[in-house]
């Protein structure tokens, strides 16, 4: 980035506070209007760009719904995908019925995980896709993934999610940080979820501003946990399972350190690391690089996200690459199980 645009990025942030606040303005007013569908809505969302630990919270609240038989669907914007404009029906509940370039890589994963448990739609008009999932699906509960600004529809329970490492996004507003609003936003929220509270260094401090800002309600902490680890390239593996070391590692995620230190906790130092930008396409040309600096480094085979995974063609991998699966652990999780069952009652 040249001087120049660099010495513009303070005078665009007091722009897009201006557009931000002036939008919250109009909706506070009802000079915007909001729906309401005629299901029940839990919002999931956060108030940086990036990584926040968004998407397992939206699979753990998936499946706290359906395990009382609700017929639930997660309505996404599907960031990244071929179309972003259209309507893509990811799953109907039972089966994943596209792919990750049409579907967005989230909304992806998301659909694989929660096969048999929940609808998952890509559009960004929610509204309509939540008025066709009603009629079409059966959908008795919404999750919104990403929903925290999306305003235009009405929630029954709003859940922020902050990550202890970054909680602020470098305390400026796009595009000089990564803050897509002021940290106020945090009125709106029924409850926080502080996520990756196992890697902050500062996570009481952290903490007790979430808590000033949020009054008597609920601030809850979590961390990521590895869940297993599988292999991309399937071939006819010895039991039990077993992951070649050393190993490298490499993704294209909001919070690639992250990723690394989950890594060294299970005991994998990574010998060499590579990141790409969030939800990056990956070409052969990428691939093949990955692979000839892994060989020349000595790695016996390379590790990637389950994220990632889905926008990697296992066929054209020829190294031995596995995949980390990770899942959420809330800390006093029956506080927030009985918030999202009375949401999905109401």
């Amino acid at each position: 980035m040249s001087s120049i645009s660099k010495a513009m990025l303070p005078y665009l942030s007091t722009l897009y506070r201006a557009v931000t606040q002036t939008r919250l303005e109009a909706y506070n007013r009802g000079l915007l209007s909001v729906t309401k569908l005629a299901a029940p809505v839990i919002s999931i969302g956060n108030l940086t760009t990036g990584g926040t630990g968004k998407t397992p919270l939206v699979e753990w609240v998936c499946r706290t719904l359906a395990r009382k038989q609700r017929r639930v669907c997660v309505l996404t914007r599907g960031y990244g995908r071929r179309n972003p404009r259209s309507r893509v029906v990811v799953s109907d509940g039972a089966t994943v019925l596209t792919n990750a370039a049409e579907a967005g890589d989230e909304p992806f994963l998301l659909a694989q995980n929660l096969k048999g448990l929940a609808a998952v739609i890509s559009d960004p008009n929610r509204i309509a896709a939540g008025r066709w999932a009603i009629d079409k699906l059966g959908a008795e509960v919404f999750v919104l993934d990403d929903g925290f600004q999306h305003l235009a529809l009405e929630r029954d329970l709003n859940v922020l999610t902050i990550d202890a490492t970054n909680p602020w996004g470098g305390g400026k507003l796009l595009p000089a940080g990564s803050l897509r609003e002021p940290r106020s936003g945090l009125s709106r929220a029924d409850c926080v979820v502080v996520t990756r509270a196992d890697q902050s260094d500062d996570l009481v401090s952290v903490q007790e501003e979430i808590q000033r800002l949020m009054g008597s309600r609920p601030v809850v902490t979590s961390e990521m946990t590895v869940k297993a680890f599988s292999r991309m390239n399937p071939e006819p593996q010895e039991e039990p399972f077993f992951l070649p070391q050393p190993a490298a590692a490499f993704c294209a995620v909001g919070n690639p350190e992250s990723f690394f230190e989950l890594l060294r906790r299970a005991g994998i130092d990574p010998v060499f690391t590579r990141t790409f930008p969030d939800h990056h396409q990956y070409t052969q040309t990428d691939i093949d690089s990955l692979i000839k600096k892994s060989r020349e480094i000595g790695a016996q085979s390379i590790i990637t996200t389950a994220k990632d995974v889905v926008r990697l063609q296992p066929s054209k991998f020829e190294f031995p690459c596995y995949v980390m699966h990770i899942e959420i652990s809330i800390r006093d999780e029956q506080r927030i199980i009985q918030m999202v069952d009375a949401a999905a009652d109401a």
